[in-house]
């Protein structure tokens, strides 16, 4: 079973626990950022570290994994090959997450959504906004990394395999920003 500590390290080893000044998704900024695509790019290794929640979700009743594009992807695609389950994504048009390529649900299907780094959940209510539009039904959510230090809340049982307090700023009250340390932009989402 892997700890925190050993979950870390694998994110040291990998460069995936970046330190800076970073402008996140949510348009707040951050000292540190968690580069999850850089772990899940060594399959071997993205299967040890999903291993432990698909352990920990194995008996929730549900049959598909959404994962928002773009980080959720792959450690979606993982999660629901170990549990044998049926995994699509959303993507955004027009800002509007939804789903594109084909994917549909059935009225009623068990979602489960899966996420990489969840910091504010605004990509996550996005993604289960589309599900709950297609007929689905979300019974889950899950991500390798909740840095939301508990400001993330659903409604529906949230299941992240480990947490970490990153300290995140507000644009206008950004110490990084007032000792004028350049922000870069690490995401995937068009920031305003």
């Amino acid at each position: 079973m892997l700890t925190k500590e050993d979950i870390l390290a694998i994110y040291k080893k990998h460069d995936a626990l970046l330190e800076g000044h970073f402008l996140l998704s949510s348009g707040l900024h951050s000292d540190r950022f968690l580069q999850s695509a850089l772990v899940m790019q060594y399959p071997h290794i993205a299967e040890e570290v999903v291993r432990e929640l698909a352990n920990k979700m194995y008996d929730l009743p549900f049959t598909t994994v959404v994962s928002p594009a773009v980080g959720g992807i792959r450690f979606g695609y993982e999660f629901a090959r170990q549990l044998k389950k049926r995994a699509v994504f959303t993507e955004r048009v027009n800002e509007v997450m939804t789903f594109k390529r084909g994917f549909a649900l059935t009225k009623g299907e068990k979602i489960v959504i899966a996420e990489d780094v969840i910091t504010t959940g605004k990509s996550t209510k996005e993604c289960m906004d589309a599900v709950i539009a297609a007929g689905g039904d979300v019974i889950g959510i899950t991500c390798l990394v909740d840095r939301s230090n508990g400001a993330a809340q659903f409604d529906v049982p949230f299941f992240p395999l480990m947490k970490v307090d990153v300290s995140v700023f507000d644009p206008k009250d950004c110490p990084l920003c007032k000792k004028g340390i350049e922000a870069i932009k690490p995401g995937s989402r068009n920031i305003k």
